[in-house]
């Protein structure tokens, strides 16, 4: 059998449902998988099977390690530790029948339970928010089947929920009740298909590294293009909320950022407990207080179905001004209580999450200069880091808010210190409790300035020329998330040095605005985002379509 294909041993007497062998089989996520009676492997995990085959011994008194041999091999699997996958059967059946008697019980245990509403079930992720629980799932898991039965693959579907969700941007755009009633619905069923899309790849096992990419790349990409046709819409009827919609775009990948730091950061702690993460799973176990702080956080489908019904009934403005208030309660809410577990948990930070800590800070040369230069003073584990990068960000955004003329020389010297204080908050390896602050820290002090720069520039074009670049920089920064949760690492050096890291981009924006006139800025900052967002998505595109990383799919909370 060619090298590069997956192998597969099943015993003769296997009995069990179709997809229990589905999961042990198909399921392209692990090197190597089993059920009882049955395993398989990849061409990662082959070499193990064939060493595995290679230990088992002839001879008198070894009958039994041949008898169920799956078994014996899948013992032997796991003790060479290649990641093999024990699939979970729950009520789903797999078992190998000895006897006649043992095989009519078998059979008549796999009657008992319906394989397909099973398969139908697990369809549908385990932890989920309560709109998508029960005003979506219930029906999408059926169209995820009927998806599958006409060979409709995860990916089609994601792209048409991209395609829905762009229709219905272009529907606010039009700026009239009826555009707005229109577009309420589309994104609503584009939220369908994008809940389809993982359903379908569950059901169907088609899990795909392209596949996660699409997924999650795509749920931004929807979002904030709907938020700059509800602004386009809105200037048609003369109300300018490009700046709400800017601070919006703002405030959620901000979010993201704090999301994504905190578990690269935590999740694989060593003796990583705390007695508020004791107290939350406490309340896990009382049923209501799961699902109201599920909906607090205001994740995706909430979100969602808030914007469309109040795209449908109000005004941009108000659709903006519910997201900003929504939003900024649920980043409080949920970052308070990150907080509160770093400072009672007692964790040991692993090299691995100091560097995706590094990696999401996305410091450029500057920065990497002064950090160099500062290494050796400050202690690892000290709240130093943290403290550093919330001043990097504060002394920039005080003065450029604060300030009645932000766009002069003097903002280029207050974004040197900006970027001093940068390097010094990187310069140690991030493995304090309160480290994972120092991303966050870095995207609120990049994104704000951008928004109170265009925002002061006061002319027309200004704020939608940053919302294109804010969007270019942010693709950036959820594709260096997904590059590590995909196992692959950050992009390359030279990537995030071309695009100049934080604390360039924002020395240059601070020269432009220091140097050209309103109308030439606004003009610099559209060419610096179109730059941008070809260098990103062109390096982004190259990476995952040629990408060996594991196949993957998010089965956590939807963001």
């Amino acid at each position: 059998m060619p090298a590069g294909e997956r192998v597969a041993v099943v015993d003769p007497r296997f009995v069990g449902h179709l997809h229990a062998l589905r999961l042990a089989l198909t399921d392209p996520r692990f090197p190597a998988a089993a059920v009882p009676g049955a395993l398989t492997a990849q061409p990662a995990a082959r070499a193990a099977l064939t060493r595995a085959v290679g230990r088992i011994p002839v001879g008198a008194g070894t009958a039994h390690l041949t008898d169920v041999l799956t078994d014996t091999l899948t013992e032997s699997l796991d003790r060479d530790e290649i990641g093999l996958h024990r699939v979970e059967l729950g009520s789903l059946v797999a078992t190998v029948a000895l006897t006649p008697a043992q095989r009519e019980d078998a059979r008549e245990a796999v009657a008992a339970v319906d394989d397909e509403a099973v398969r139908l079930r697990t369809a549908v992720k385990s932890r989920d928010g309560f709109f998508t629980t029960y005003g979506i799932s219930p029906y999408s898991r059926y169209l995820a089947r009927w998806c599958a039965r006409r060979g409709l693959t995860p990916n089609q579907v994601t792209t048409a929920s991209l395609l829905t969700a762009l229709i219905a941007a272009g529907c606010a755009a039009t700026g009239t009740r009826g555009g707005f009633i229109a577009a309420g619905f589309l994104l609503l069923f584009s939220f369908v298909l994008d809940c389809t899309d993982g359903q379908l790849a569950r059901y169907s096992l088609q899990y795909s590294t392209m596949g996660a990419w699409l997924d999650a790349t795509f749920d931004r990409a929807k979002e904030y293009a709907y938020y700059a046709g509800l602004a386009l819409g809105a200037a048609r009827g003369g109300d300018d909320v490009w700046a709400l919609a800017l601070g919006a775009m703002v405030l959620m990948t901000c979010r993201h950022v704090v999301d994504f730091s905190f578990n690269e950061a935590n999740h694989d702690a060593t003796a990583n407990t705390s007695p508020t993460a004791a107290l939350s799973g406490k309340l896990d176990s009382v049923g209501w207080t799961v699902w109201a702080r599920r909906m607090i956080v205001l994740p995706i489908g909430e979100r969602w179905a808030m914007i469309a019904v109040l795209t449908a009934l109000t005004t941009p403005r108000i659709v903006f001004y519910a997201l900003l208030i929504g939003c900024a309660l649920a980043a409080c809410y949920t970052t308070a209580g990150r907080v509160l577990r770093s400072l009672t948990r007692r964790a040991r930070r692993t090299d691995r999450a100091a560097q995706a800590l590094a990696d999401l800070a996305d410091s450029g040369p500057l920065a990497e200069l002064i950090a160099r230069s500062a290494r050796g003073r400050g202690r690892t584990g000290s709240f130093l880091a943290p403290v550093m990068a919330f001043l990097s960000a504060a002394v920039l955004l005080v003065w450029v808010i604060f300030q009645d003329d932000p766009t002069s020389w003097l903002t280029v010297g207050v974004a040197v210190c900006s970027a001093l204080l940068a390097g010094a908050a990187v310069a140690r390896p991030l493995k304090g409790a309160l480290d994972w602050l120092v991303p966050p820290f870095f995207r609120a002090g990049e994104y704000v300035t951008i928004l109170v720069l265009a925002a002061r520039a006061d002319v027309p074009g200004a704020l939608p020329a940053a919302y294109g670049l804010v969007a270019a920089v942010a693709y950036h920064h959820y594709d260096t998330v997904y590059r590590i949760r995909g196992g692959t690492g950050a992009p390359p050096r030279w990537l995030v040095r071309a695009t100049g890291g934080h604390e360039g981009r924002i020395l240059v924006i601070t020269v432009l605005a220091a140097a050209l006139s309103p109308s030439g800025f606004t003009i610099a900052l559209t060419a610096l985002a179109v730059a941008l967002a070809l260098l990103v998505l062109i390096e982004s595109i190259r990476f995952w379509v040629s990408s060996q990383a594991p196949a993957v799919h998010d089965e956590g909370e939807p963001a």
